[in-house]
């Protein structure tokens, strides 16, 4: 977990899940926004940038494993969980082991640019040639075009990107606990990976209070309007109760 600017003890910690492809940079701008009320940390995958001698991990599941263990150890602090796309399941299944676990829930979860766990679509962008998966980037957006057009950043990003869309076309939710906290589940309009029904559908995976807020745009939304996603987190966040307790459950 990467912490860009340290914030006061007591302050709320948002710790963010980059989607497939991503990593911990993508969500700078955030802390520099959100601090100091915010102490924002992010998770950097392994097999990529500072990890990049790391070995890869392509399935959710284990990746979810090692991300709770990590969280765990931190739970020093009030916490909230924002994840976009790939990352908004990743934070899901973290938010299920502790739950499972007995632990602290997050206070809150933000879910970006995702359907609900509960919603499956069979991917194939994994099992593309190169062509097909630069293309695949190219629709969705996200990823600066001339970083498409080096060779050395190429050989860089297709397997991490590769590697990530196989975890997440290959997951399939296995049910479990329902969360307790809050959940706001956020969508561009015209995004292709997932639909407003979609995304309201997160409401069914958490007994707290749900909402879905909808915005211009498609999958990488989130890069034109940063300041009113980052205002639907701080707002939320500072009418959270301090800590959400989760009783232990067996899934």
């Amino acid at each position: 977990m990467r912490c860009f600017q340290r914030c006061q003890p007591e302050n709320v910690r948002l710790i963010c899940f980059p989607h497939a492809g991503g990593s911990a940079g993508f969500f700078f701008p955030y802390s520099r926004s959100l601090a100091p009320e915010i102490e924002v940390w992010a998770i950097q995958y392994p097999g990529r940038q500072d990890r990049r001698h790391e070995r890869l991990i392509d399935n959710i599941p284990e990746l979810a494993d090692r991300i709770h263990e990590e969280v765990t150890r931190e739970q020093n602090r009030p916490f909230a969980f924002f994840g976009h796309s790939m990352g908004a399941v990743v934070a899901f299944e973290v938010a299920q082991r502790l739950k499972r676990g007995g632990g602290v829930s997050p206070r809150w979860l933000f879910a970006s640019g995702r359907r609900a766990p509960a919603h499956r679509r069979v991917g194939e962008v994994h099992l593309r040639d190169d062509a097909g998966l630069i293309e695949e980037l190219l629709s969705v957006g996200g990823t600066n075009q001339l970083f498409l057009q080096d060779e050395e950043l190429l050989a860089a990003i297709l397997p991490v990107t590769r590697n990530d869309y196989r975890a997440i076309e290959t997951y399939a939710w296995e049910g479990g606990p329902e969360l307790d906290c809050p959940v706001t589940a956020l969508v561009g309009e015209g995004d292709p990976q997932v639909t407003t029904a979609e995304a309201a559908d997160w409401a069914t995976h958490t007994t707290g209070p749900f909402e879905l807020r909808t915005f211009p745009g498609g999958h990488f939304y989130l890069d034109a309007h940063r300041a009113a996603v980052l205002d639907t987190v701080s707002t939320a966040l500072s009418a959270a109760p301090r800590t959400t307790s989760s009783q232990g459950s067996s899934a």
